[in-house]
């Protein structure tokens, strides 16, 4: 039986963990009956760790998420997270009939923070993700990697230890891509948040992580891990990033041919 999804941790066990995922499976009901979408998955998040989910299309890395931001409730075991997480869609979701700045400022309204404060945290925020001066610009004035870095903001604004970011660059061209790769990185370093990221690009979960982690298929479990020793800054071209992704190719290829995946 599943224990608690979320649970704001407040012993030495949440100190060493921004996430504890433990033996935890997911069904889904399905016209031929219960679908085994996660099987037994066990993973630990550090304190300030970046851990890239990685896996075919279909495994389980999105629903996994779910269960860690407390969306769902897994069918067995239990997840424990160290306060809430903030929770970074591929779509920005952001409000179009706000501004920017409103979208963030509303993330921070959530958490209580005091009206008079929040223009200027805002403001801290959008310089963060390096969007300073687009407070009153509307979504539709946007680029689409100017909404994702305000979606990133308005993520930030949460003050979640734990963000957890799903595909969030995979519409996005490959240049555009490239510099939030860089910006992410550079804000993971600044603030200290952990990173649960999920990817069904090999070389995006090198360039990124300091842990890869990949699901197999149907149904969903821990298959390998990686860590990835390539100090940062990484460039996705650098050719030790490009040797990892190979040898991490080769066995997902294996996983994807062992499940019967075209």
């Amino acid at each position: 039986m599943a224990t608690t999804t979320l649970a704001k941790a407040a012993d030495d066990e949440a100190v060493r963990h921004a996430a504890r995922i433990e033996h935890v499976s997911k069904s889904f009901a399905g016209p031929a009956g219960a679908q085994l979408v996660l099987d037994d998955i066990s993973l630990d998040v550090a304190p300030g760790e970046f851990v890239t989910l990685l896996g075919a299309s279909g495994c389980g890395k999105s629903t996994l998420l779910n269960l860690v931001a407390g969306l769902d409730a897994p069918s067995s075991g239990g997840i424990t997270t160290d306060g809430r997480p903030a929770l970074m869609f591929q779509e920005h979701a952001l409000f179009p009939w706000l501004t920017a700045g409103k979208n963030i400022e509303l993330a921070l309204r959530l958490r209580g923070v005091p009206k008079a404060d929040r223009r200027a945290r805002t403001e801290e925020l959008l310089a963060l993700v390096r969007l300073k001066g687009a407070y009153g610009k509307r979504v539709h004035e946007l680029s689409g990697g100017m909404r994702q870095r305000v979606a990133l903001a308005r993520a930030l604004a949460q003050d979640s230890r734990l963000l957890l970011m799903d595909e969030p660059f995979a519409a996005l061209d490959a240049i555009t891509r490239d510099v939030l790769h860089d910006e992410l990185t550079r804000i993971w370093a600044e603030t200290g948040v952990s990173v649960l990221f999920v990817t069904h690009n090999v070389r995006e979960a090198v360039r990124l992580a300091q842990r890869v982690v990949l699901l197999s298929s149907r149904p969903g479990r821990v298959a390998r891990e990686w860590t990835v020793d390539i100090p940062q800054p990484r460039r996705i071209e650098d050719a030790p990033v490009a040797e990892l992704s190979v040898e991490i190719t080769e066995v997902l290829r294996g996983e994807i041919r062992r499940h019967g995946q075209h």
